[in-house]
């Protein structure tokens, strides 16, 4: 089970992939200080107050990024207009493609502000009712 940050990163082979990942994860940790990296899921995730914010995960085209449903569907039209692919919960930077650290930064302050009473780790589902 990885521990840290290096470890995950040394699992990268490709050396530029390597830097990009490192400094996605080194910049989030820098712009957001309050935020905990934990890992989870075999994967790198950044935590506040002990509630899911984030997660990254490195593939063979793509950095993935999680960042729950909510924070999914408060930005798919700026996802859409950047050109970054995305399923219901998740979006992805192609390796050649530009990280967008102000929408980045937009995701991750709404989902500090949504959160911030949040008592578990995931959002709460609402009931079916």
């Amino acid at each position: 089970m990885m521990e840290t940050l290096e470890e995950y990163v040394a699992i990268i082979p490709d050396a530029q992939q390597r830097t990009k990942f490192l400094m996605l994860c080194q910049w989030v940790s820098e712009t957001f200080p309050e935020l905990q990296l934990r890992f989870g899921w075999r994967q790198p995730m950044f935590t506040h107050h002990g509630t899911f914010i984030l997660g990254l995960k490195q593939t063979k085209k793509y950095i993935t990024v999680s960042p729950e449903v909510a924070a999914m569907k408060q930005f798919t039209a700026r996802l859409d207009a950047i050109g970054y692919a995305h399923t219901d919960n998740t979006f992805r930077i192609g390796w050649q493609e530009i990280v967008d650290y102000e929408l980045l930064q937009a995701i991750i302050q709404f989902n500090m502000e949504d959160k911030a009473n949040c008592t578990t780790f995931w959002r709460a589902k609402p009931s079916k009712t």
